[in-house]
């Protein structure tokens, strides 16, 4: 399988920013995702197939662990320079947990739907054994 060279791939900032818009990868029409973060079962535009794509929920755990640490550092340095009461707590960090989580994993399905559209990522096969 060729691999794209890397002057040909772009840069991280603009597949993260593609992603976040919900671009698809074919047209880059903003028609990527139906919600904040479930999938259109097409592209409007062109008709690209979302469906054949397999993102899975694999980044969720992950992007949750990731997020859920930075919440609870910031909570913490927060609860220390200021000891605010309890309810404040969980007025900002619950709409702030939340915000993140859906934000980050928008991102991380988005990118990792246009990284399997242009590596032309398929299922495995095992290779049929030849005479």
């Amino acid at each position: 399988m060729d691999q794209p060279s890397p002057s040909a791939r772009p840069p991280l900032g603009a597949l993260l920013a593609a992603s976040a818009r919900g671009q698809c990868p074919a047209c880059s029409a903003p028609t990527l995702f139906d919600g904040p973060v479930r999938f259109a079962a097409r592209c409007r535009a062109c008709g690209l197939d979302y469906s054949q794509f397999n993102v899975g929920d694999g980044p969720a755990a992950f992007l949750t662990l990731i997020v859920g640490t930075i919440i609870v550092i910031l909570a913490l340095v927060l609860e220390f320079r200021a000891h605010p009461p309890l309810w404040l707590h969980m007025l900002i960090w619950t709409p702030v947990t939340v915000a993140a989580v859906v934000g980050s994993l928008r991102v991380a399905k988005g990118a990792l739907l246009i990284l399997e559209y242009r590596n032309k990522a398929r299922e495995g096969r095992i290779a049929e054994p030849r005479d």
